[in-house]
Formats: C-alpha cells, structure tokens, sequence
C-alpha cells in the first residue's frame, strides 16, 4: 500500500493536468449538448407552432362547419309554421292531436337532414308542454329534466344566441351511476321567439355526443399532442384525454385567454405538473377555447434521442480521455522521474545524478541539477574540511583551558607537602602527578577507556586526600561490561575538582560517588556528592548548566561548560552534561555519550 502511495504523490503533477483536461473535456461536451438541445428545443418549439397553428385553424374550420349546419338547422325549425304551431297549440281532439303530430315529425325529419352528415339527436320543447325528439334514446333526458335544467336557464337568460354547452347535469348523474359509463353530451340550444312580441314559445336542443364532437380534432392528436376544448368557465367539455373532461381549469383558462388577448403565438408553462407548450384559438360561434396542449419532453423526445445523445457524449469524452492520457503521460513521464530523484536530496543524497533524457525542458532541467550536485558536493567537502579543522582547534584551546586549573591546583598540593616536610607522600603524589600527566597531555583528538579514566580519578583523588585529608572519600560504581567503551580525555576530573573544592564548604565531610552504567546505546557517567548543594534558579544558562558569569553560584562553571562543549563538538547535541542540585541536599552530575569501542592496536 506504501509503495502504491509513494508512486501516487510523485504523480501529482499529472493527475492534476489530467483531472484539468477530463472536467474541461466534459464540461465542453455538457455544454455542447445543453446548447445544442436548447436550440432544438426553441427551434422545434418555433416550428411546431406554426404548424399546430395551422392545424388549429384547420380544427376551427371544421367546428365553423359544424356550427352552419346547426345554424341552419335551427333557423328552419325556428321559421317553420308546423313547429311554432305544435309547440305553441293547445289541447285538440285525437285526429287533429294525429294529424299534428304527423306533420311535425314530417318537419323534424327535414331539420335534422341539414345535420345528417353528424351524428346528432335534435330535441324541441315548447311553453304548451309539448316536446318532439328525433331520437328520444341518443340524449337521455326527459322534458321534465329539460325544463329545470341549468342549460335551459343559460339559453332563456340568452334568448338570441345560440349556446353550445356541456350537460354536466347528465354527466353527473351518469358518473354518480355504476349502471352505465358516463357519456358527455353538448347542447347547443335556442330560444324559439315570436317575432312581434318577443315571447318566448319553445326552444330546440341539438346534442352531439362528445366522441362524436372528438372527431373534428381526433386525427390531430397524438402521444403527448393533446386537444382540449374549454369554455369561459374553464369547463373542458371535450377533449382526447378523455380522463380530463369535466374538470375545470382555470390554470389553462389563463393561458388561453393570455394568448387570444396578447396575439401570442405560444406559451412555455407548467401545467398539470408537467412542462408544456399551449397553443389557443378563440372559437367565436361556440364561445369556447380551442386549446392545444404539447408536452414538451415527449415531443422533444420525439425529435431529439437525448439518450443516443448522452451515449455519444460519453463515448467522445472517453476518447477524448484516453488521448490525453497518453500524450500528458508521455511529456510527464521523464518530468516526474526527475522530480522523484531531486526530491531525495532532502535525504542528503548528493551522488544521486539524473540521466539526461526527455524532452528540451527536462534535458536543461536534468544538467542545471547535475551541475548544482557538483557545487553542492565541492562545498560541503571544503566545509567538512574547514569544520573538521576548526573542531580540533576548540578541542585544543577547551583542553588548555582545562591543563593549567588543574596544574594550578595539584603543585599547590605538592607545595603544602613539601612544606611540611613530608617527602615521601610528596614523591608519591608526584609520581601520581606523573601518571596523570602522561594520560591527559598527548593528543587532543585522543579518547581513553573508561578503566583507564578510573586510573587517572584514582590518581587525582589520592593527590587531592594527601592536601584535603580523608574528610571527603571517593567510591567508585563501575558496571564491568563499561570499561572497555572509549571517552573523552579530562570529562570526569572537572566534576570530581568542583566537589573537592566547593561542594563541602559548609559541610566539613561527605561523600563523592562515581557511576558508570549503560543502556541499550548509551554509556552514562555520574557523579554525585552529598555536599552543600546549590539553587540553581535563575543563575544556569541556555543550555541548563551553571552560567560562567553568575558570581552566586558555589564554584565556577568554565570546566563543566568545556566538557559539555567537547562532548556536543565530538558527538553532536544529542549528547552531553546535565547538572541537578537541591540546596543542602547535593548535587548530581549526568553525562550522556555514545557507546564506543576502539580495537586494541597491533602488537609489535
């Protein structure tokens, strides 16, 4: 999984190109196809009106047709003496009642022959009580229902014109029954008047059955193409969506009166839920609205196969990827290789050159880091040198710093011997001097081991007892597996001086412990007094140690300050001096250096 996510974030680069080039490719092609869809959909919305208008004018044409054949039909009935006479006699006797009838049904028979050509039923009722159907079983309706009937009040309250209506009482009655499927009727009505007085005497009904007033519009419809006929109520008394007659609409009303009102061509509006494109014609004869209502994504679906559409983008925006690919992944290859080599100098690796291959760019790229590899390794060389110098020169100087404060202090001890005559302890704390001297006064860069810094602590102790006495002792804790690891000349001297001379001031005896142990890659050096101790708040410097110029602390810090400083020099700042002390209750040293372990040299 590392190896899978390493290879990823040298990537970055191309997939960043990539991502770019497949949201630009896409949105290009969404965008194309959106724009392209658009215009098809405004262009076929433009175009489609303009022929559905045509036909619309071509639907009103038919019902202009179908009114002069009910206008003619009503005009003879209404001027014919027979009808006026039936509808307005009184009682005869039977052969007269007869002869009445006859001529009657003679004169119905020529009205409804100038609407043969339609489906119809004609129905005529008069003031007197009488009434005469062409057919009394095509509209269900008995002349006791005609007379309390609402499009019989509509009419009366319009006595001059003539009225084309939904019988919504009938279909009403036909939906409350289960006994028979309900059949939508339209009436068109008329008052008979006499012309001198202006009294009313009768009224003649012609019903079409709304299937039948379907045809003037039927061949014209189609999936998602619907017509629909409304009145000023917003009434749909017909329509091809058969499931819609009876409801009002006053939604689709709206639009068809905006429409007839402003001279519009067309709205795009939401009706019943569903996006739509709404023609309308004004039906003056009929005072109805013939409205045509297009759905606009079925149509749309007709002319445009948005699926072949998105399966086409798809496949172009997938090829259009797999090229780019390839070319971004060819120009990025020798870039990315180049990046991953440079980015291992921040593992100090300055021998890893880079080949010299690629494009232009990344040719010029690879001999501007190649000859950067050069300088950089040419300078750190001359500066490895120039430190390695310039350590030895502060190794030497810390080590002469050390030298003559421990000179100073061990010929004063002689001094006091020789002084008082004691010649034999001061021959042997010279010969101590000796064998001190012979251990710390060579080569600076020189390590010792730890058995053999015991050696010289031994010495310098026994030469500190001949000058102090045995009021201060000295113990050694030792772990055997440490005395072979090598350290630094002179580290433990400087601690064992400073409890000598200043950790029993107050206290007139006491003790100083050396331990060295070891962890697993650490070699650990103490040394402990139970002396005087110090507070060292407030007077230590940066690095936790006794600050050199601080006048309140018990003794100076320049020998411990040197030690810490070789030791960091030598090993680097994981390693060094720690000093912990707690007033009256002593003080502990802690110096931390690497495990190491020199091989004997040869014998001669």
């Amino acid at each position: 999984m590392k190896r899978y996510i390493h290879k990823i974030k040298y990537q970055g680069l191309f997939f960043k190109i990539f991502i770019v080039m497949v949201v630009s490719i896409t949105a290009v092609s969404l965008l194309t196809s959106l724009v392209t869809i658009r215009m098809s959909e405004r262009l076929f919305a433009e175009t489609f009106s303009i022929t559905n208008a045509k036909v619309l004018s071509q639907i009103q044409s038919s019902f202009e047709s179908f009114n002069d054949s009910i206008v003619n039909a009503v005009t003879h009935a209404s001027e014919n003496g027979t009808v006026k006479n039936y509808l307005t006699g009184g009682q005869s006797d039977s052969i007269n009642s007869a002869r009445i009838y006859f001529g009657m049904a003679q004169q119905m028979k020529q009205i409804k022959s100038n609407v043969d050509a339609y489906d119809v039923g004609v129905t005529v009722t008069g003031m007197n009580g009488r009434s005469f159907y062409s057919d009394s079983s095509y509209w269900p309706v008995s002349a006791e229902q005609l007379k309390s009937s609402a499009i019989t009040a509509r009419s009366a309250a319009r006595p001059a014109q003539l009225m084309y209506q939904m019988d919504t009482e009938l279909f009403h009655r036909q939906m409350n029954s289960t006994a028979q499927k309900p059949t939508p009727y339209i009436i068109a009505s008329k008052v008979f008047m006499e012309r001198t007085s202006g009294t009313m005497y009768g009224m003649i009904y012609i019903a079409i059955r709304e299937p039948e007033f379907r045809r003037f519009y039927n061949n014209f419809t189609s999936n998602g193409n619907d017509v629909l006929i409304l009145d000023k109520t917003g009434l749909i008394v017909s329509s091809n969506r058969q499931d819609l007659i009876g409801q009002r609409s006053s939604e689709l009303l709206g639009y068809a009166t905006k429409i007839n009102e402003q001279g519009l061509n067309y709205i795009n509006a939401d009706v019943m839920n569903k996006e739509s494109i709404v023609l309308s014609n004004y039906i003056p004869s009929f005072d109805f609205y013939l409205v045509n209502m297009i759905d606009r994504q079925t149509a749309i679906g007709q002319i445009i196969d948005v699926k072949s559409v998105v399966w086409i983008c798809i496949a172009i925006v997938l090829i259009a990827l797999v090229i780019v690919f390839l070319i971004s992944r060819r120009l990025i290859r020798s870039l990315t290789r180049l990046v991953k080599q440079m980015s291992t100098i921040r593992e100090k690796n300055f021998d890893n050159y880079i080949p010299v291959t690629g494009s232009y760019e990344v040719r010029q790229l690879s001999h501007a880091y190649n000859y950067m590899l050069d300088e950089l390794n040419d300078y750190i060389r001359k500066l490895l040198e120039t430190q390695k110098g310039q350590r030895n020169a502060e190794l030497a100087a810390l080590q002469r710093q050390i030298n003559p404060h421990f000179l100073y202090n061990t010929l004063a001890s002689i001094k006091m011997l020789v002084l008082k005559g004691n010649k034999e302890t001061a021959a042997e704390t010279i010969n101590a001097l000796i064998s001190l001297l012979q251990n710390t006064i060579s080569n600076v860069s020189e390590t010792i081991t730890i058995e053999q810094e015991m050696a010289n602590m031994q010495n310098y102790v026994f030469i500190n007892h001949v000058r102090y006495g045995q009021r201060v002792q000295v113990n050694y804790f030792v772990s055997p597996d440490c005395l072979e690891y090598h350290v630094p000349k002179l580290i433990i001297q400087p601690f064992i001086e400073n409890s000598f001379f200043h950790a029993f001031n107050e206290k007139n005896t006491g003790n100083i412990y050396i331990l060295v142990s070891k962890t697993e890659d650490t070699l650990i050096c103490e040394v402990v007094d139970d002396g005087d101790g110090m507070d060292l708040d407030g007077h230590t410097a940066q690095d936790g140690l006794p600050n050199p110029k601080s006048k309140r602390q018990l003794f100076t810090g320049i020998g411990i300050q040197n030690v810490h400083n070789r030791i960091t020099l030598l090993y680097g700042e994981e390693y060094g001096v720690t000093i912990s002390s707690k007033k009256g209750e002593g003080t502990k040293v802690r110096m931390t250096l690497p495990l190491i372990i020199k091989p004997a040299p040869p014998t001669s």
